[in-house]
């Protein structure tokens, strides 16, 4: 074992070693070359890799879409996408070049302005300063220049360790060569702060992806996770912020710009609000010259595993006064279970997920038949209808249709068909439960509890899912819509009724017994109106339940109702007496007190949440069986159900019509 990792460890350093040696090669031969040579060179290396490099070109044109797309026309951010390559090669190869020239040389191909700011930072009784420095055009330049914006304060930089030893310490020679104080990154920023007090001038990188560390806040109209270390520094030490950029300005030539000092709004004292201030003076000097930002790094990464916001310690902050209709939306799909219970309980998780960043957009996939019901949800924004029997590649087109760039995606099933629609449409982050196949498609899977729990109920597996997303499910108000029961002035009660049950008859307890609940409760209380309802091929039913009431005030509109008129019915009454079924989830989703009957299924998994809801079940040898009919063809568990307990359970609810 000692051998092996002697071995691996030897032939690590010989890799490096070997790196490095072609690296002085590459340097030797730049030597001999004239900067403006290297400069044209590097533009056709950066001409060649727009076309070859397709993964770094979709990046770059995906993150310039994020920042101009509202402004300028797809042909002009596909030119700023291959000047930006060129510009990259041109600089990165000419960066190679400076170390080997002399200040005095670089120097002749830059002009600088604004660094006049320093020398009064340094000129008030020697503030320190903070450099903000970006990651553009050839920002190798500000390691070179120092006599080009230093002005009488020490010089520092804060910088990360190559993984190459040769290479790291071939840098570090050359910057403190040049006079630089170099502070690792790894070691913390204690020192670098000591450094500031004691009136020097330390450069900071601040246009990168932070990370979970950061602040999430706007850039160019997009929520990012951005850095607090320059803000904190800055107030640690009241130093002066001076942004810094590096512009193109001609070929193998350059202007270094030292932008206005930046401040706090006043309304947002402290760090966030520093850094909401240095993160919009950043946006607004990548503005000028757009094509010399560094596009190929990922700026608005979608964090993992946790792309809800409500969990990171920094949390997400807004500059004063910022208009919420400019921010750009996080596109989320969510994939519908395929029944009406399954998707009713699924209503919790989607609640959750949608107060979990305030730029979510939600748009659900599903069956066509459930399409009411979801945007009778405040948190959905659009429904993506699926026919039942479209295939793979027509269901991703119909994705893909409708011209939404979806950042994630979350499955709620467990098919490998639901899995591949998503993959096949392109969205890049994937998320659900594992199960054979397609834990393959999936990029993000959500795993089971620690401890195996040998009931769960449906919405509880749902809300597994929201918080693998970092999600807060704990919080108040995610099992119902939050409207109270409808009552009405002239003391009447009306009761939804849904006798039918579409999975099976052992799900069904006799319409008789319905019947039986419904004329002693109207003989006793005749205040209570009643509301038949049920599926569309349940029609009949409804017809032979309607005619065993002569004398119970009711309208049966059973199979005769939309979806949203399903809805709408169900918000006008104040009870819904029902067996398990997809009207009995809708009900408690949308707020409204059950009276349930179960018999050949398990409340446990699939009753209705809440103490608003009564359950009523006599468990017997093979309860719960989950059988659509029952094996012994008498329906024992619910002939146990007497219509007594029944009307007593609707009655509990209603203690005004006992008095």
């Amino acid at each position: 074992m000692g051998r092996s990792k002697d071995s691996a460890s030897f032939s690590t350093r010989t890799v490096q070693w070997l790196v490095y040696a072609l690296f002085r090669c590459i340097e030797g031969v730049l030597w001999l070359l004239p900067l403006i040579v290297i400069w044209y060179i590097g533009r056709v290396l950066g001409a060649i890799a727009y076309v070859l490099g397709g993964k770094y070109r979709r990046l770059a044109q995906h993150n310039l879409r994020i920042a101009f797309g509202r402004e300028k026309s797809p042909a002009e951010l596909r030119r700023i996408a291959r000047e930006h390559f060129r510009s990259l090669f041109a600089n990165i190869l000419c960066g190679f070049k400076l170390p080997l020239m002399t200040e005095a040389q670089i120097c002749m191909r830059l002009q600088a302005s604004g660094t006049e700011r320093a020398q009064s930072a340094y000129n008030d009784e020697r503030r320190p300063v903070l450099n903000l420095v970006l990651h553009a055009s050839c920002w190798e330049l500000l390691t070179q220049v120092p006599s080009m914006y230093v002005r009488g304060h020490q010089a520092a930089a804060i910088y990360q360790p190559l993984r190459n030893p040769w290479l790291n310490a071939l840098v570090l020679r050359r910057r403190e060569k040049l006079g630089y104080t170099l502070f690792d990154r790894q070691s913390g920023f204690n020192g670098p702060m000591k450094f500031m007090r004691d009136g020097g001038q330390v450069g900071v990188l601040v246009d990168q992806h932070a990370g979970d560390h950061g602040l999430w806040c706007p850039f160019f109209d997009r929520l990012a996770s951005t850095t607090t270390i320059g803000a904190l520094m800055a107030m640690r030490t009241d130093a002066v912020v001076l942004p810094m950029m590096v512009y193109n300005d001609g070929p193998a030539r350059w202007r270094l710009l030292c932008a206005p000092e930046v401040r706090a709004d006043p309304s947002q004292p402290g760090a966030e609000g520093l850094t909401l201030a240095i993160n919009a003076a950043v946006e607004g000097l990548i503005r000028k010259q757009p094509e010399a930002w560094f596009w190929v790094h990922n700026r608005w990464k979608t964090p993992k595993p946790h792309f809800l916001l409500s969990n990171y310690r920094r949390g997400v902050a807004f500059p004063a006064g910022y208009d919420m209709e400019r921010l750009q939306p996080f596109e989320l799909l969510i994939r519908s279970p395929n029944w009406l219970g399954d998707a009713c309980m699924a209503f919790p998780m989607v609640r959750a997920i949608k107060r979990g960043r305030p730029d979510l957009k939600i748009t659900i996939l599903g069956p066509d038949k459930l399409e009411e019901l979801w945007l009778s949800m405040p948190e959905v924004s659009r429904y993506i209808a699926k026919p039942a029997k479209e295939g793979l590649f027509a269901v991703a087109k119909r994705i893909k249709a409708t011209g939404v760039k979806f950042d994630a995606a979350v499955l709620c099933t467990n098919s490998t068909r639901s899995t591949l629609e998503i993959w096949l449409a392109g969205i890049p982050r994937r998320v659900g439960v594992r199960g054979s196949f397609r834990a393959k498609l999936l990029n993000q899977i959500i795993k089971p509890p620690k401890v195996k729990i040998d009931k769960e109920h449906h919405a509880h597996r749902y809300l597994r899912i929201a918080k693998g997303i970092g999600a807060d499910i704990e919080q108040p108000g995610l099992w119902d819509s939050g409207t109270p029961p409808v009552s009405t002035s002239d003391g009447t009660i009306r009761v939804a009724v849904c006798a039918g049950a579409e999975y099976g008859p052992a799900k069904r307890w006799p319409l008789d017994r319905f019947a039986a609940v419904i004329n002693q409760i109207s003989a006793q209380h005749p205040q209570f109106r009643w509301q038949l309802v049920g599926a569309p091929n349940e029609k009949e039913m409804g017809e032979k339940l309607s005619a065993m009431l002569p004398a119970a005030p009711h309208e049966n509109l059973v199979g005769k109702t939309r979806l949203s008129q399903l809805i709408t019915t169900l918000r006008g009454c104040q009870l819904l007496l029902t067996n398990d079924t997809g009207t009995m989830h809708l009900a408690a989703a949308l707020g409204i007190p059950t009276v349930s009957i179960f018999g050949s299924t398990c409340p446990i998994e699939t009753g209705p949440l809440g103490d608003r809801h009564t359950v009523i079940q006599h468990k017997i040898e093979c309860s719960p069986c989950f059988d659509r009919e029952c094996r012994f063809g008498h329906y024992n568990c619910m002939q146990l159900v007497t219509p007594e307990e029944v009307a007593a359970a609707v009655l509990a609810h209603f203690p005004q019509a006992s008095s």
